[in-house]
């Protein structure tokens, strides 16, 4: 009778939840979209000097006390160990260098590995994507050289299907990445910050000295806002590795890691790419629209990735004063590419395509051209200007035809040869 009684609950509370979830067109509520390039007072920006001075300031606090949380200006120390240097990887191809970084403040210490990956065959200085993996260094190809992460085997076994080498190969056009001239730098996301709620302690935030177990604040940043803090350190290494072009550093995260991508680009002008793959709810689909996932979903199913300020616009999204287009905006003048999935229809593609033709008047204070409703994308046809977009065939996933493209706005926005 209890099994029974648990598969009829279960059964249920998938029900409800299903009915919750708006997938019609015809029910998406009425809204405003905020005007990015109004002030809090009313007073409308022409220039760049007013956007960079005053409008931009007031979108970036409205982020941090409002949806990220404030991310603190201590710089932590961190120190660098080169654990393996691989001039073979590929087959000779590329060099796969891993760096043991070891944070140390506030009485604690916490490990992590980057997977530095250049190719040999560049002899200019080479650009480089930052993006998390979610599965550990070894998931992204079969190389056995690849360590598993300090964190890995308090999380999964290597014997878990889940979490073999290789498992997440599909999602890592590597080949692709390395013959087009360009880098990679991946770090499991989990060694920043363990993806469960109450795991502060564990994770890179309790390594700060305003550090409170009890902290009740309303703006304190969780795990978006230190997952971004991290690609930033990822950055900050990448500066001392003399074949890197740190002119030319792109971050692409996919899913929840592309929610925190647009954050860190929003905050870290060293990005001179920002790309968001299926970022959704919380990323670059528009909030009001409430499609898919909203926020009284993800905010219940994930307390620890925004900041406690967010709950209030739970089922209170009208109540928004600002939206995931002005996320976007924070990017100008540098470059932004927003991708959807035909069938991820849980991160609102129309959303996420509505968010880049608003955020595009500031690129165009800029003098760049963004997106505008005539851009109206079709199924694998591109749209690249100073802000990109795409929508492919398929599900929430990240592919190579989605790699292609980003290689491709990458070429064009910055002039890579």
């Amino acid at each position: 009778m209890k099994i029974k009684l648990l598969i009829t609950i279960s059964v249920f509370t998938f029900s409800a939840y299903a009915q919750e979830v708006n997938y019609d067109e015809a029910k998406v509520p009425a809204f405003d979209v905020p005007d990015p390039l109004t002030c809090n007072d009313g007073t409308k920006v022409s220039t760049v000097k007013e956007w960079e001075n005053r409008r931009r300031p007031e979108i970036m606090a409205f982020f941090a006390s409002q949806f990220y949380g404030q991310t603190p200006a201590e710089k932590i120390p961190v120190s660098y160990t080169v654990l393996s240097e691989n001039p073979n990887f590929m087959e000779g191809k590329a060099t796969a260098r891993q760096v043991k970084f070891v944070f140390t403040n506030n009485g604690k210490s916490l490990e992590a590995i980057l997977l530095l990956l250049l190719p040999n065959n560049n002899k200019a200085k080479i650009p480089v994507f930052v993006s998390y993996n979610y599965k550990g260094n070894h998931s992204i190809c079969l190389d056995t050289t690849i360590l598993y992460t300090p964190s890995f085997s308090r999380l999964k076994t290597a014997d878990d299907p889940d979490w073999k080498r290789g498992n997440q190969a599909t999602r890592w056009s590597i080949e692709k990445i390395i013959a087009r001239g360009y880098g990679v730098a991946t770090m499991f996301y989990q060694d920043i910050y363990p993806d469960a709620p109450n795991k502060e302690d564990e994770s890179i935030v309790s390594l700060f000295t305003s550090y409170k177990p009890d902290n009740k604040a309303s703006d304190k940043w969780q795990a978006l806002g230190a997952w971004a803090w991290g690609s930033s350190r990822i950055v900050d290494y990448l500066e001392t590795v003399k074949r890197v072009d740190k002119e030319k550093i792109i971050i692409m995260g996919h899913s929840r890691q592309g929610k925190s991508a647009l954050w860190a680009g929003a905050q870290d002008k060293r990005f001179k790419i920002v790309i968001s793959n299926d970022s959704g709810c919380g990323g670059a689909a528009l909030s009001k629209r409430v499609f898919g996932e909203h926020l009284a979903r993800i905010t219940s199913s994930f307390p620890h990735w925004f900041c406690p300020a967010l709950n209030f616009y739970a089922n209170n999204e009208a109540a928004l004063p600002f939206d995931q287009h002005e996320l976007i905006a924070l990017i100008a003048p540098r470059f932004a590419y927003i991708a959807s999935a035909e069938d991820d229809r849980w991160a609102d593609p129309k959303g996420e395509f509505l968010a880049g033709v608003y955020a595009s008047p500031v690129y165009n204070l800029y003098g760049l051209k963004g997106l505008t409703i005539n851009d109206n994308p079709k199924v694998n046809q591109p749209v690249m200007n100073a802000v990109g977009y795409h929508i492919r065939t398929g599900v929430h996933d990240v592919t190579d035809y989605d790699w292609g493209c980003y290689l491709d706005f990458a070429d064009k926005l910055l002039n890579n040869k």
